[in-house]
């Protein structure tokens, strides 16, 4: 195989890694609530009835921020159904699952369970079947320190300190036919303008995302992005981005090269956010949040003979491979590559529900293979991401070409004084000779090499295994001075860690 090489200078800088680049999302779908987060009377239940094990496999990935409570979920939801006493909350029947809501999890103790996963809120509020009114009420019980009616309301059910929520989503996937209240452009944008409004008067403190498109291949893109900045501009501060890639056609160089799509989405709406910059003569520059994205297909099938009407039903419940593993540490590649514009993300979801953590009710929790490459990213991904100048082999799919079989980058933490060089080979057959040029950090010295490799790209983790697939510290890089050598073996994902000396 051909050698491949990255160069990275520290005064090349692409932009700060926000740490909500790491984020997650749990919606109130399938059992990423009811027997995911939440379980009483599992033998590692808390008093509030939170899951232990999967606590603490969340604050293994260090997970900085999570949506909630959609998704879908959110454009029928009454945030009242979901607070005061839970014998008095109201069962619904959720529209955009098809299941029942029994809320008897609802918006206050979502925020002591993200205060025990060390992680913060990112609140959607319903522009589906709702609007301003609910929209700046919620703020107000949330937000508000006392002395009005639903900031009152908040002490009353026993939370006497605001919960400062800081991040609000402007209601989720306006553009799709499949949502409740879905609206054209136009009608999102007037309502997303008016409901910035009312929440900013109520906290001018918060910061608000409007909704980008469902995906890149809604017909309406990248138009509504910019029918809907065209209004919004000016009170908000980021537009959410949505992806989804599945191998549905078992052809992986191609599945593997969908981050390359990823890159484009990302410059697309990058362009189209500064074309209304440009229009409205403004000085503010629009940041993205990158608020759903995953491997997700392996469940369509199974989803489709599920009964309507239950309580927490196995959805969405993608059994995660390695070959997924690789796209989802390519996709992570992308968004740092973006650190300048993409400041928040949210992998979707957090547990059961297209998840890096699955469990059994009543029984274990265990890691997908997703799992390491996005943890490895939030916990060794902080600090300065720098430009790739890579040279590398490529391919041709039948979709894509010029596909390069490395995928990396690298990202410079100052304050703990490494480097880490995140890297994917995508060839299926061939190990990768690589060559790292360092060449402005001066002397370092090699941490580790963590590898996630498998011989079986169908390989997952499941209950009866759950460490099938897992990275090692076994990889063979050596650093002479500044430049690391390496060989990245076949469909693997790499880490490399380095202490600047």
């Amino acid at each position: 195989m051909e050698k491949a090489k990255m160069t990275v200078d520290k005064d090349f800088t692409i932009g700060v890694v926000d740490k909500r680049l790491y984020g997650s999302f749990i919606e109130h779908l399938g059992r990423a609530v009811y027997g995911g987060i939440y379980e009483p009377g599992h033998p590692t239940a808390n008093e509030a009835g939170f899951r232990g094990d999967v606590l603490e496999m969340v604050k293994e990935l260090q997970v900085p921020i999570v949506r909630y409570p959609g998704g879908n979920f959110v454009s029928g939801y009454n945030w009242e159904d979901s607070v005061g006493p839970v014998s008095e909350r109201k069962r619904r029947l959720e529209l955009a699952w098809r299941t029942i809501e029994t809320n008897e999890f609802g918006f206050n103790e979502f925020v002591d369970w993200s205060k025990q996963a060390n992680s913060e809120v990112m609140m959607a509020v319903n522009l589906g079947t709702r609007g301003v009114d609910a929209a700046r009420n919620i703020v107000e019980y949330s937000n508000h320190p006392e002395g009005s009616y639903y900031s009152d309301l908040r002490i009353k059910h026993g939370y006497k300190e605001p919960h400062a929520i800081k991040t609000w989503c402007l209601g989720n996937e306006m553009d799709g036919p499949w949502q409740i209240g879905h609206k054209t452009a136009e009608e999102y944008g007037r309502i997303a303008l008016e409901a910035a409004k009312v929440m900013k008067w109520t906290d001018p403190t918060i910061e608000l995302v409007a909704c980008g498109s469902s995906s890149l291949g809604m017909p309406s893109f990248p138009e509504w992005e910019a029918t809907v900045l065209d209004h919004t501009y000016d009170h908000v501060e980021y537009l959410s981005l949505h992806q989804y890639y599945g191998n549905a056609e078992q052809d992986t160089p191609t599945f593997l090269a969908r981050s390359l799509e990823m890159d484009r989405f990302i410059e697309t709406v990058k362009a189209t956010c500064d074309y209304i910059k440009a229009k409205k003569r403004s000085k503010k520059t629009m940041f993205l949040s990158f608020d759903e994205w995953n491997v997700w297909y392996h469940s369509n099938e199974s989803d489709k003979k599920l009964d309507p009407w239950q309580i927490a039903p196995p959805q969405l419940e993608d059994v995660y491979n390695h070959e997924d593993a690789l796209l989802v540490g390519c996709m992570l590649i992308s968004m740092l590559k973006h650190a300048d514009r993409v400041k928040m993300a949210c992998l979707a979801q957090l547990v059961n529900v297209i998840a890096p953590i699955m469990t059994d009710n009543g029984g274990a929790a265990w890691r997908q293979t997703i799992f390491y490459p996005f943890m490895h990213a939030s916990v060794f991904g902080r600090g300065t991401a720098l430009v790739p100048l890579i040279q590398s082999p490529k391919y041709d799919t039948k979709q894509i070409t010029d596909v390069p079989y490395l995928e990396g980058i690298a990202v410079h933490n100052e304050e703990q004084g490494e480097v880490t060089v995140f890297a994917v080979n995508r060839h299926l057959e061939e190990s990768l000779p690589l060559e790292v040029d360092l060449r402005s950090f001066g002397k370092c010295r090699l941490i580790e090499h963590i590898v996630l490799e498998s011989d079986d790209l169908k390989a997952a983790n499941t209950a009866a295994q759950p460490n099938r697939v897992a990275p090692h510290n076994r990889g063979d890089a050596e650093v002479s001075d500044t430049l690391i050598t390496a060989s990245l073996a076949k469909a693997s994902w790499n880490v490399i860690r380095l202490k600047v000396q």
